[in-house]
């Protein structure tokens, strides 16, 4: 990983590979696959800065595989592999397991 260290409440997470096949079985070109909405906790900045001056701590830690909204984040590059740098407000949820 690149020395990419998010800020606030900003979390960089990499994107999992869309699904290249239905679940009934039918092998999906690539102009029909979605943009993937899961992925993979790389790192985590320190927390949201309250107004009193405390951090609120993430509720996400690294290696968490994270649900997220279609147009979340923004999207950089490291090291030619796609990844998103998305507000912790912005995942809809975590996956368990």
């Amino acid at each position: 990983m690149s020395n990419v260290r998010p800020l606030e409440d900003r979390i960089v997470v990499k994107p999992l590979d869309a699904e290249t096949k239905t679940t009934s079985g039918i092998f999906l070109p690539e102009s029909a696959k979605e943009k993937p909405m899961k992925g993979k906790v790389i790192t985590v900045g320190p927390g949201k800065l309250l107004e009193n001056g405390t951090r609120l701590a993430p509720t996400v830690s690294k290696g968490d595989t994270v649900v997220y909204g279609k147009y979340s984040g923004t999207e950089i590059e490291i090291k030619n592999v796609t990844h998103l740098i998305i507000r912790e407000s912005e995942l809809l949820g975590v996956i368990d397991g």
